[in-house]
């Protein structure tokens, strides 16, 4: 069984901002500071209304305690120095606060505790106006006055308080620092707000660790899908648990299990087929010689036969030719298929190549050759000389001539265009070209041809390491590109 873990890592992994770590962790971030900033500002606004609320009341009642109880020591007709010191004592309560008290019957008077701090001036008129209105009596509300209070924010959070004294004209006022109330609540809030980051920093932790754990199993699966793609068909992953991950490398296993086993059937197939193909080859090849033979005597005595049997001896001879051509090349195809083709590569002049393979075939009135002598190429002259004829008489056959052979080179690698005057290829047939058996019938005239040639020419060149192209020329006619290395990689000598 194959780990997918031991399976080297492809270079260039990281985090994007597609990928589903990313995602997890950004949702897990998302949600905790959600949370953690809807509970920390329900939490700051109950604390902040508890501390308020705390504060205010416990200074309105000492406030209105101390007011009644020491109201006693005015007089009925007060004077200035009366309202100062009931001021004073009002606010020696202890709570820290100031107290102005305030009578029609004084006028002029600043009667506070602390006249640098808090006079009649800074109480606000709404809360003054308030506080000198008299309510309806009732069962509900038995007293005229009442005590009122509102927050100010006059150079710091402060509350100012307002009564009526019962049974006198006096009005007290009280003025209470909230200072330290919002010290408390800036703490508290900093509080919250350090312990939301943290909560922030330990979700996106968590969500890391979940992601790693999550995505391990994911992983793995991508591994292991891309080794089965490389053709590592032995490729299995380890089960481990029961959850819906562990069931998905399950049908992983299960596919890949059947995919060996087709791929292992077809492979058998296609090794009895090349088997069958190299053996009858081979068969035939002896029956091949002996009718080669045969023909070959019927075609030199073809002239002096009656005129009634010499079409059909032609004939004969033409197809025992192309069917020992067709055996040829199916035996060329096996060991291609087989992988026992092997290069007998020498240094050779590409021109001096391309020259002979004309010669030898008596096409030199209708190749005109552009091949600059001194480009050498480490190559198969056997092998190379097929390439050559099968897309030389390809263009011949198919294109008309003139055919056009250049060569050139380019960096390390030598390029030969073979180009015709035809019509060109069909751009429905271009993918096709290479494909064996395929002859595109409908885009030029009727071939004699196996169909292999080209294939056999791609082979050829794709075991020096080479290729071809194939496609139309903008000024008419097919071009086919041959590209080989000037010395391939392995080359048996």
């Amino acid at each position: 069984m194959t780990d997918p873990q031991t399976a080297p890592r492809r270079p260039g992994r990281s985090l994007h901002l597609r990928s589903l770590r990313v995602r997890l962790v950004a949702v897990f971030a998302v949600v905790a500071l959600t949370t953690a900033c809807s509970a920390s500002g329900i939490a700051y606004w109950l604390n902040r209304d508890g501390v308020l609320k705390r504060a205010q009341n416990t200074a309105l009642n000492d406030f209105r305690g101390s007011v009644s109880r020491n109201v006693t020591s005015v007089s009925g007709s007060p004077v200035c120095a009366e309202l100062t010191y009931l001021a004073q004592q009002v606010a020696a309560s202890g709570l820290n606060y100031d107290v102005v008290v305030v009578s029609p019957k004084v006028t002029g008077c600043v009667a506070s505790s602390n006249p640098s701090r808090f006079t009649e001036a800074q109480v606000p008129a709404a809360l003054r106006s308030i506080v000198d209105t008299p309510r309806q009596v009732s069962a509900a509300q038995p007293y005229e006055y009442h005590l009122y209070w509102q927050r100010v924010n006059q150079d710091g959070p402060y509350l100012v308080a307002g009564t009526r004294v019962v049974n006198t004209d006096l009005t007290a006022y009280m003025f209470k620092s909230l200072a330290n109330e919002r010290t408390d609540l800036n703490t508290l809030g900093w509080s919250l707000a350090i312990a939301t980051l943290l909560a922030l920093i330990g979700s996106a932790l968590i969500a890391q660790a979940a992601a790693a754990t999550v995505l391990r199993p994911v992983r793995h699966l991508g591994e292991a899908a891309r080794r089965l793609g490389e053709g590592h068909l032995d490729t299995r992953l380890e089960i481990e648990g029961a959850d819906e991950l562990s069931d998905l490398a399950r049908t992983f296993n299960s596919t890949a299990e059947a995919l060996s086993e087709q791929v292992a059937e077809l492979s058998a197939r296609e090794a009895q087929s090349r088997r069958f193909v190299a053996d009858m080859s081979h068969e035939l090849r002896t029956p091949l010689t002996a009718m080669t033979a045969v023909t070959d005597i019927l075609e030199d005595e073809a002239e002096s036969l009656d005129p009634m049997i010499e079409p059909a001896v032609r004939l004969v001879v033409s197809e025992t030719r192309r069917l020992s051509d067709l055996v040829e090349n199916l035996m060329e195809v096996t060991r291609f298929d087989a992988g026992t083709a092997k290069l007998v590569a020498d240094e050779v002049d590409v021109a001096d190549l391309i020259m002979a393979c004309i010669d030898g075939r008596a096409w030199y009135d209708a190749v005109e050759v552009d091949a600059p002598r001194g480009i050498l190429a480490v190559v198969d002259p056997r092998r190379l000389d097929v390439v050559f004829a099968n897309l030389i008489g390809n263009a011949l056959k198919h294109g008309g001539s003139p055919v056009r052979v250049k060569v050139r080179q380019d960096g390390g690698h030598v390029v030969i265009d073979v180009s015709d005057s035809g019509p060109g290829i069909p751009e429905d047939v271009l993918p096709h070209v290479f494909d064996r058996f395929y002859k595109a019938d409908k885009g030029r005239a009727r071939s004699e041809g196996s169909g292999l040639g080209l294939s056999i020419a791609m082979a050829n060149a794709q075991i020096h390491g080479g290729t071809i192209t194939a496609a139309n020329s903008p000024d008419g006619g097919a071009v086919f590109t041959l590209t080989l290395p000037i010395r391939p990689e392995e080359a048996t000598q």
